[in-house]
């Protein structure tokens, strides 16, 4: 048999199972055995240390427009494989979001537009590089991040609204009239605008098929005032005509003759290129859902049939943001077989009136509001849920925002993802608590989640890994596992115009584009380490007694997460603030020796003091800036406790003063030769204008000399860099230290590395875009711009000098993007090594 034949059968299998399951009167949730759940491994300590793939952070992935290539795909998946990431989930948006779909005239490649040829041998070579370098690869249902729809969703299929006519009529006579076809606002009925081209207005455009397209439900004549008795409706359906005229014996009285029926809600995707946008299909229609997803799922099979599992494996709908429905063609049948009465009489109530009285028509909104709640989940979720998994196809989804009980869907996702935001530099969650409690509740351990969104006023390129850390770490404690950044942008561009293609105004910038995006492979490092311990073992439900801050010195908002498997307790405890401090924690296990593992370092180390009492062990933890441990339980405590502290001070052993060589990268604008810097000291207070606006990679040289008593010392040695702005790679003798990205800004010196005289150390020291982005707003203008919705500007049109590759005109310009967040007025950031750098000594 061929396969697609039976891929057909299987398909069809599932959905009639679906399809019966409907017309059970209880729910009873499926769970979507394809979830992709990492190996549970017994030895926390194995994943710690190397972390399995499945704690490897994931990337949105932003195809912007018709501005993508294949050499920029190859780069992009090569540059998240080396970083550490190991999937890739792409949205083919439109050139740029304002956040309102835009297009920029002049492309290079106007011919790629999303589902179209051109768009497919991108997609594919996508896929092929995804095997090629063993990463997960997906994409989002159609071309744009809402919802579920596209260009091939036809009026009919599309989302439907109840619309109406009415027409006053005298009693007590026979009444012959023509009742009108009802009209409705040829506006999109949507929650949100859109830019509309036609107009160059950001508005709820016309849809022409909201004036054509259109389908009777019934006709009902009522009394034309007051409270409407149910035994008082009078069906008139089957006496109109189809040119609506009627004729009808009116008993006695004032009465109205509605016309009901059904049209376009005419909601749109977005934000697509205007060329890929189309209707949303209806949710609650098993033909519209079916033909919808009938549609990605054969385009997927067409042009990557042979990669599907191995090269693309995934399918994603992102949180629900397409309005609420008040009609599918099947809603008067699937009424009445859940609510057990007829919706027709009760139709007048969608016209603001009263049937039965205002608790009997209240209780019709409830079983009509419980009636599309229904159908979300039987036709909407339970459909694509079958036919995603017969074509081995995983059901990615954000199942929140909708019209929907949550709990009840979540079990038909193959892979669960929450979202948190980074409004004003703090954990911003959305929906993410009932989708962390129906996650528990489905029995799944794997909490993904759309990580760091960032609004336009956070997210002006001035995101570091250190700015994002905390936040990070209060959705570990909440319960996400898995974080997928939001968002990567497709570079599609030689490497000489950086920082590149944008999403628009939504962050956060985290792109291999970015200036400190190698360094930031430590902290990459770090959420592996990470999330391999927050999947392992099983989530221990929070009690006020399980952890608890008895004391603390400062204003640091200590946060934690508990794990167990067998006899072992992880608790992940974390600085969620800026501020330093120390606490007296508690935790709810007795004779157990606490260990400290640094998921920054990959450090692990036995705690020796600490107090047991009551099935209560007690100590104090010492938190840097934004700092976070685990502390692990695993052994028996030894008897007597040994002695030392938890957290030494360090002694301060040699401070590296005097003056320090810094060379500067000219192709970003920086001096051509090396500067000797007096004192270290802010880039931006400098008078050289290539220092105080640069932006990118300062490689600061020091040689310095230690006393033989230094050089001789047991103790362990580390090198403090004191403030820094905004990473730092350390080089010392040669010798790799490793990253600085976050508190407490130090590096281990190996026993035996220093010399007497003679050292040879290099810091090379990274800040974010904003300054040199600012400093080229000093410069004339060699760009068009035009005005985003909510601030800043986007690109009109490319530049014919880099459509020419030929030299920009404005000279002191260095870089390329499609949208500012700046002027020339804007504050600098402040950048660079600013010390004390310092040997220190712990015992």
């Amino acid at each position: 048999m061929k396969s697609s034949t039976l891929t057909k059968i299987l398909t069809l299998v599932l959905l009639l199972t679906a399809i019966a399951a409907d017309s059970q009167p209880k729910f009873q949730p499926s769970v979507d055995s394809s979830e992709r759940e990492p190996a549970p491994d017994a030895n926390p300590e194995t994943v710690f240390r190397t972390p399995p793939a499945s704690a490897s952070p994931g990337v949105l992935w932003m195809w912007m427009g018709s501005n993508l290539s294949k050499q920029g795909i190859t780069k992009d998946l090569e540059a998240l494989k080396q970083e550490g990431f190991s999937s890739a989930t792409m949205l083919s948006l439109a050139d740029i979001t304002t956040p309102w779909a835009c297009n920029i005239d002049k492309s290079p490649t106007p011919d790629i537009i999303a589902w179209t040829e051109p768009w497919w041998k991108l997609v594919r070579h996508a896929a092929e590089e995804s095997r090629r370098l063993g990463m997960s690869f997906g994409m989002f249902n159609g071309p744009a991040y809402e919802t579920s729809g596209g260009p091939w969703v036809t009026p009919e299929l599309s989302m439907q609204e109840v619309c109406w006519s009415q027409q006053a009529v005298q009693g007590n006579t026979r009444v012959s009239v023509k009742l009108a076809r009802p009209q409705v606002d040829p506006r999109a009925n949507m929650p949100f605008p859109v830019y509309n081209p036609a107009t160059g207005l950001v508005e709820r455009p016309e849809i022409a098929a909201r004036k054509t397209w259109y389908k009777d439900i019934a006709v009902l004549a009522v009394p034309a005032r007051g409270v409407i008795p149910v035994d008082s409706i009078f069906d008139l359906t089957a006496r109109m005509q189809p040119d609506g005229s009627l004729d009808w014996d009116a008993p006695k009285g004032e009465w109205l003759l509605y016309r009901f029926g059904h049209t376009t809600m005419g909601a749109i995707i977005q934000p697509a290129q205007w060329a890929a946008t189309g209707l949303e299909c209806d949710k609650m229609n098993v033909e519209a859902v079916s033909f919808h997803i009938d549609h990605v799922i054969g385009e997927i099979q067409k042009h990557l049939g042979d990669l599907i599992g191995n090269g693309f494996d995934h399918v994603y709908f992102d949180s629900y943001e397409a309005g609420y429905p008040t009609w599918t063609p099947k809603m008067r049948e699937e009424f009445k077989s859940r609510r057990g009465y007829d919706i027709i009489p009760w139709l007048p109530v969608f016209a603001n009136r009263s049937v039965g009285g205002r608790a009997d028509s209240l209780k019709f909104r409830t079983d009509f509001d419980s009636t599309v709640r229904d159908l979300y989940r039987d036709v909407y979720f339970r459909t694509i849920s079958a036919k995603l998994r017969a074509a081995n196809l995983n059901f990615l989804s954000e199942p929140y925002g909708g019209p929907w009980r949550q709990e009840e869907v979540m079990p038909m996702v193959g892979t669960n993802m929450g979202e948190f935001w980074t409004y004003g530099g703090v954990y911003s969650p959305y929906e993410l608590e009932p989708t962390i409690a129906g996650l528990r509740r489905s029995g799944k351990n794997l909490l993904q989640a759309e990580a760091f969104t960032g609004h336009p006023n956070d997210s002006k390129w001035r995101e570091t890994p250190a700015w994002l850390k905390p936040i990070g770490d209060a959705a570990f404690c909440a319960g996400v596992n898995r974080i997928v950044i939001h968002r990567f942008a497709q570079q599609p561009w030689d490497d000489r115009y950086k920082p590149g293609a944008t999403m628009g105004q939504w962050g956060s910038h985290f792109d291999r584009t970015q200036t400190w995006w190698k360094p930031a492979a430590a902290a990459v490092k770090y959420w592996q380490r990470a999330q391999a311990l927050l999947q392992w073992g099983r989530f221990v439900p929070r009690a006020d007694d399980d952890f608890v801050v008895l004391d603390k010195n400062s204003d640091a908002a200590i946060r934690y997460i508990h794990r167990r498997e067998d006899k072992t307790e992880v608790y992940f405890v974390a600085n969620v603030s800026h501020e330093p401090g120390t606490a007296f924690c508690s935790f709810k296990v007795q004779g157990m020796q606490p260990e400290l593992w640094d998921p920054v370092t990959g450090d692990m180390r036995k705690l020796t003091q600490f107090e047991t009492a009551d099935s209560v062990t007690s100590l104090t933890l010492r938190f840097a800036d934004a700092q976070s441990y685990f502390i692990v339980f695993r052994e028996k405590a030894a008897q007597p406790l040994a002695s030392g502290d938890n957290f030494p001070y360090p002694q301060e052993l040699l401070t590296l003063g005097g003056p320090w060589q810094v060379r500067f990268d000219s192709v970003w604008g920086g001096p051509a030769r090396a500067v000797s810097f007096a004192k270290l000291d802010d880039w931006t207070t400098r008078p050289e204008k290539g220092i105080r606006y640069f932006s990118g990679t300062a490689v600061y040289h020091k040689s310095f000399d230690v006393s033989s008593s230094v050089r001789r010392s047991q103790q362990d040695l580390y090198l403090d860099l004191g403030t820094v702005d905004h990473i730092a790679h350390v080089i010392l003798n040669d010798k790799d230290l490793g990253v600085a990205w976050t508190a407490p800004w130090q590096v281990r010196i190996p026993k035996g590395l220093l010399k007497q005289r003679g050292n040879r150390l290099v810091i090379e020291v990274t800040n974010t875009w904003a300054n040199r982005l600012i400093g080229d707003e000093q410069e004339p203008a060699d760009c068009k711009w035009l005005p985003g919705f909510m601030g800043g500007t986007y690109l009109k049109e490319f530049p014919d000098w880099f459509l020419n590759g030929t030299p920009r005109p404005s000279k002191g310009r260095y870089c390329f993007t499609t949208w500012n967040y700046f002027t020339k007025d804007s504050p600098l950031l402040p950048s660079g090594l600013m010390g004390p750098v310092r040997i220190l000594g712990l015992d």
